[in-house]
């Protein structure tokens, strides 16, 4: 692996949802060597409602990650967060409706991103894993109905079930051409945090982008979450997120797991929510690194800081031993 100049790794971050926008924002302080590659999978809040009325892309992911890569998160970045509570744009927050608006401008979502982007002066890219229009499906465990398959990214976490697998319709989507080219560039690669079924497995079940990993160079790094989620992953321990992502991308994809190794902390967790403990059988086939990686002020997720000085430190390690 060839060192670039300025001794930082080129970084993809391949996720969705608050988890991918929280390792951005650490990220960001170390590098601008960064491409964000996020799912288009959402169909729930403002942006499902965007994307049923209008046809576009769901917008939220990219706004969360553009927000989160801007360069001063200050008042324009504010701005594009902001939420309207009321009248008929309730619920629709500013930056969604302007990545809209700036798709119809444009011409295309992929340049809305891009200038959206460069509206806030972020430190990387923000890119989509496909452009077409796909629908997450997952089959669920109920009780006393069997195994049920229910369509829709915003409906599987709320079926109450036990996800058995999840799918993406249809099934054999092509990537977005410029995320295949950063993953197959990058110096590292990150899977999560965040929701494993509805946030990162979306993007690599899209078959050109699972195809770019395993055939990547880069120093591959999936990161557990701090915490299980309700509807998704209750009761789950470490082994168990990568023992789910290896049944549906296969094995090996990432060679490195970075989990939390804070449990001393205490919070009121709902039902279904507690922190991931990190067990693992002894006869993994990837290297498994723990530290504490947990919020002070909300325990149930990522410190961004404490993840981004990880990953460097995994980066560091590996260039070592070259």
């Amino acid at each position: 692996m060839q060192l670039r100049k300025e001794c930082w790794p080129r970084i993809v971050a391949i996720g969705g949802g608050h988890g991918l926008a929280t390792l951005l924002r650490g990220l960001k302080r170390y590098t601008s060597a960064i491409t964000a590659i996020v799912t288009v999978a959402d169909d729930g809040g403002s942006s499902g409602r965007l994307r049923r009325e209008l046809g576009v892309l769901p917008p939220g992911d990219f706004r969360n990650c553009i927000a989160a890569l801007a360069d001063d998160e200050a008042l324009i970045t504010q701005l594009f967060q902001y939420r309207f509570g009321s009248g008929e744009l309730n619920g629709h927050s500013f930056g969604n409706l302007f990545i809209t608006a700036m798709a119809e401008i444009t011409g295309s979502f992929e340049r809305a991103i891009l200038e959206s982007g460069r509206v806030l002066a972020i430190r990387g890219r923000v890119l989509p894993s496909t452009l077409r229009d796909v629908t997450l499906l997952a089959d669920l465990s109920l009780e006393a109905e069997g195994v049920n398959r229910v369509a829709g990214e915003s409906r599987i976490t709320k079926a109450g079930g036990v996800i058995r697998r999840v799918y993406l319709e249809p099934d054999d989507v092509p990537a977005y051409p410029e995320a295949v080219h950063a993953i197959l560039e990058a110096d590292m690669v990150v899977a999560g945090p965040g929701s494993l079924y509805t946030s990162v497995l979306p993007n690599l079940l899209v078959p050109e982008i699972a195809q770019a990993v395993a055939a990547s160079r880069a120093v591959r790094v999936y990161v557990c979450n701090v915490a299980t989620q309700r509807g998704e992953t209750e009761g789950y321990s470490a082994a168990d997120h990568v023992a789910a992502l290896e049944a549906h991308v296969g094995r090996s994809l990432f060679s490195i797991v970075l989990v939390n190794s804070n449990l001393d902390v205490h919070f009121d967790a709902p039902a279904g929510v507690e922190l991931v403990a990190a067990r693992f059988p002894p006869d993994v086939d990837y290297r498994v690194v723990a530290e504490d990686l947990v919020d002070p002020v909300h325990p149930w997720r990522h410190d961004s800081e404490k993840l981004a000085q990880a990953l460097f430190r995994i980066w560091r390690e590996q260039l070592s031993q070259e």
